[in-house]
């Protein structure tokens, strides 16, 4: 099967593009730029240059595939400060729609769209959200959630007057090796390797591993029902602590010892966007990404499971390997201090 893959380098594209190969996809891949996709380059894959916001420039290349899969957002740019909305409605929204009309009419069969666990709100029963609990006031207050929820309505709408299947996979906080950009999850790691983390603090994430993720939405393309959602990963919140703790076991780096309180964070997040905005250096702790951390935000992946055979691997597995990643292929960002032993490494 010929398989189209938007966001092909990101952390959740490119374990999507390697799943594709090695299950036997012919795989055409969109990137921004060939010349940092050149690691992309092997047997079985298509690199096509192009972004969501000129999809017309390479919707042809959509023509003679089977399934598309559209990892592409905008994303870890958002995190920062500065006003994103224009660029987040271009591309998570508009960019959306628009390549859902490109591959309608260049014959594509199936489509797997990538959403956002940050669309659901809490429950107000305190059980774990699942596809149909809607939105609470966080989700409208961070604009990249919002972008997301307002993408979904858009997909919808466009499903009432289109034939073609869209299947919804809504991840969680995604970990894993292949984290090139780096995402705000690799920078996390990267930031407690190297000591930029001086404090701790009880804040939370509900992580999954991209390759479970990108397992999942192949699995997705061949029993998932349009117009459906399916929560992928994020189960359980894990506290920063937590996180600290794991990575401190396997990579001998100590924890930070001082715990502060949320508010003194959010303080703090408050000054690295201000000197960002002076220095034009990318803030270390951003506001946005610290409001998305306050309390547990627990989903449930039983949907997922229970119709395409989802499973997740340990938490304290993906950091093992995102470590090990790093080490192999982006040394000059670990730092000295950070040595896998032989029986931690892969």
């Amino acid at each position: 099967m010929r398989a189209f893959v938007t966001g092909a380098t990101g952390l959740l594209g490119s374990n999507l593009v390697e799943a594709l190969l090695r299950d036997g996809y012919t795989v055409t891949a969109l990137v921004r730029s060939r010349a940092k996709a050149d690691y992309l380059m092997m047997d079985g894959i298509t690199l096509v240059e192009g972004d969501l916001e000129h999809v017309r420039g390479f919707a042809p290349a959509l023509a003679g595939h089977d399934i598309l899969f559209h990892a592409a957002a905008y994303f870890r740019e958002y995190f920062q400060p500065g006003d994103h909305w224009a660029k987040l409605k271009a591309i998570n929204i508009d960019g959306t729609v628009e390549l859902l009309r490109a591959a309608e009419v260049q014959g594509i069969d199936r489509v797997v769209y990538t959403s956002s666990g940050g669309v659901l709100g809490k429950r107000a029963d305190g059980k774990p959200a699942d596809e149909a609990t809607p939105p609470d006031a966080l989700v409208h207050e961070n604009l990249y959630f919002r972008s997301k929820l307002l993408a979904e309505q858009a997909v919808d709408a466009f499903l009432t007057n289109s034939t073609l299947p869209v299947i919804f996979i809504q991840p969680g906080w995604m970990f894993g090796p292949g984290d090139r950009a780096p995402t705000s999850s690799g920078q996390l790691i990267l930031d407690f390797l190297n000591r930029r983390f001086p404090i701790s603090f009880l804040g939370y994430g509900s992580p999954v591993d991209a390759r479970d993720v990108a397992k999942t939405m192949i699995a997705a393309a061949h029993h998932g029902r349009s117009g459906e959602r399916y929560i992928v990963g994020g189960d359980t919140a894990i506290s920063f602590p937590e996180i600290f703790a794991m990575l401190a076991e396997l990579s001998g780096v100590a924890v930070p010892r001082l715990s502060v309180p949320y508010g003194m964070v959010l303080t703090v997040a408050h000054i690295s966007d201000a000197i960002s905005r002076i220095t034009g250096q990318p803030s270390m702790m951003p506001v946005e990404g610290i409001k998305t951390l306050r309390e547990p935000r627990c989903t449930s992946s039983a949907r997922a499971i229970r119709e395409l055979g989802a499973t997740f691997r340990p938490f304290k597995e993906t950091l093992r390997d995102e470590l090990d990643w790093f080490v192999r292929n982006r040394p000059q960002l670990v730092g000295s201090a950070m040595r896998l032993s032989p029986n931690q490494s892969s």
